[in-house]
C-alpha cells in the first residue's frame, strides 16, 4: 500500500471485530490501528484512552507518520463488562477516552468519526413495533447507559469531524461470542433446570447481527462516507428476531433432537432466585458452576423480556448495506461447533466446563 493511500484509523484494531475491519480494508486503505494490547508496529500503536499523554502520543506519532489527512477514524475500542455495576472504566475508557480522542482528532483533517455504539441505547420495544433511528433513548443498564453518554460526548466534541454513530445489535459468530446466548446454549447443552425457566414474556427477543456483516457495514460507511455527512445514526442488524421461545425450541431440536418445555415464571420470584444463588445458596441444585459466580444477576431480571427488533431501512438505503446471514440460519452450525468440540467451545465463550465433560 502506497504512502499516498488514504489512512483509516481503527481503535480497538487488536480485537476480534477490529483485525477483520482492517484486514477488509487494507487493500484500499492505509490502516493505522490503536489499542491497549496491541503490539508495537510501523501501523500498530499501543495507547491507553483514559491517559492525556497516551492518547496526545500516539496522534502524534501518526501526524509524523501518516500526515495530518485521516479518510475515517473507526472507533471500537470500549470497556464493557456484565457484571451490572458502575465500573469506573465506563467513564474512563468510554466515554472521557472518546472525548480525549476527539479533542486530539481537532488538528487532523477528518472525513468522518464513526463510532461503534449498541441498539441497547435505546428503550425495548414491542413484538411486532421495530425500533427505528428515531425511537426513544432509554438504556437499562451500566454498560448501554454508558454507550449513549459517549454518543452525547461526540456530539459535543466532534468539532468539525463530521460523525456517524453505528448503533449495533448482539454480534455472534460461529462460535457464539454473545454470553447470554452462549449461557442460553449451555442450559439447554447441559439439559439444566434453569434452562426450562424463563423471567418473563418469552414471545420478546432480541436483534443479533453476524460479526461478517458488522465488518462489512463499517466498511460500507467508511466507503460511502460522503453520503453520512448528515446521519447522526444508522442501526445495524438482522430484521427478522427469534422469540426466546423459538430460540429454545430451535437448539433443543438441534442439541438433543426433541422439544423443550420453558416456563415463564414471576420476575419476583426469579429476582429472589438470583439473589440467593448470588450468595451463594444453592436453591436450585444445578444453579452454581463449580462454585463460580452464577451468571444471571438480580439486575438483568427485569431485562429478561425487553425486546429489541430493528428497521435497518435507513442503512439499506445510505450505505447499500443489507445483512447476509440470520441467527435462524446459523445456528445449526453453531450448534455443529458446540458438539464437535465442547471443551474448546467452553473456553471459547468463558464458560466453565461440566465435570462429565471434563477430560482425564
Amino acid at each position: 500500500m502506497s504512502r499516498q493511500a488514504d489512512v483509516v484509523l481503527i481503535t480497538g484494531i487488536a480485537g476480534g471485530l477490529g483485525s477483520r475491519v482492517a484486514a477488509a480494508l487494507e487493500e484500499e486503505f492505509c490502516v493505522v490501528g490503536m489499542d491497549l494490547d496491541c503490539e508495537a508496529t510501523d501501523r500498530s500503536f499501543p495507547v491507553d484512552l483514559s491517559s492525556d499523554e497516551s492518547v496526545a502520543s500516539v496522534l502524534r506519532n501518526i501526524r509524523e507518520r501518516f500526515g495530518s489527512h485521516l479518510a475515517s477514524v473507526v472507533h471500537l475500542a470500549a470497556y464493557f463488562d456484565f457484571s451490572g455495576e458502575d465500573n469506573p472504566l465506563y467513564q474512563k475508557v468510554n466515554v472521557d477516552g472518546t472525548r480525549r480522542l476527539l479533542d486530539g482528532l481537532q488538528d487532523f483533517q477528518v472525513e468522518q468519526f464513526l463510532y461503534s455504539s449498541t441498539m441497547l441505547v435505546h428503550e425495548p420495544t414491542r413484538p411486532g413495533v421495530p425500533i427505528t433511528e428515531n425511537s426513544p433513548l432509554g438504556p437499562a443498564w451500566q454498560y448501554p447507559q454508558s454507550k449513549l453518554e459517549t454518543e452525547k460526548a461526540i456530539e459535543h466534541h466532534h468539532g468539525r469531524i463530521p460523525y456517524t454513530m453505528l448503533r449495533i445489535a448482539g454480534v455472534y459468530d460461529e462460535n457464539c461470542r454473545v454470553p447470554t446466548l452462549a449461557h442460553q446454549m449451555q442450559r439447554i447443552y447441559e439439559r439444566r433446570l434453569q434452562g426450562h425457566l424463563f423471567a418473563g414474556d418469552v414471545t420478546t427477543g432480541q436483534a443479533f447481527v453476524h460479526r461478517d456483516d458488522v465488518v462489512d457495514a463499517i466498511c460500507h460507511a467508511v466507503r460511502r462516507r460522503s453520503n453520512l455527512a448528515e446521519i447522526a445514526a444508522l442501526l445495524i442488524g438482522e430484521r427478522g428476531v427469534l422469540s426466546y421461545q423459538e430460540l429454545q425450541n430451535e437448539l433443543a431440536r438441534l442439541i438433543h433432537g426433541e422439544s423443550w418445555l420453558t416456563r415463564s415464571i414471576p420476575k419476583p420470584v426469579a429476582r429472589l432466585g438470583a439473589w440467593l444463588q448470588e450468595k451463594g445458596e444453592k436453591v436450585i441444585p444445578d444453579a452454581i458452576d463449580q462454585g463460580n459466580e452464577p451468571f444471571i444477576k438480580p439486575f438483568m431480571i427485569s431485562m429478561a423480556d425487553d425486546h429489541y427488533e430493528l428497521d435497518v431501512t435507513l442503512a439499506r438505503d445510505k450505505l447499500g448495506w443489507a445483512p447476509r446471514h440470520s441467527l435462524h440460519d446459523e445456528l445449526p452450525q453453531m450448534v455443529e461447533v458446540l458438539k464437535r468440540d465442547p471443551e474448546e467451545w467452553y473456553r471459547r465463550n468463558k464458560l466453565t466446563l461440566p465435570v462429565w465433560l471434563m477430560s482425564d
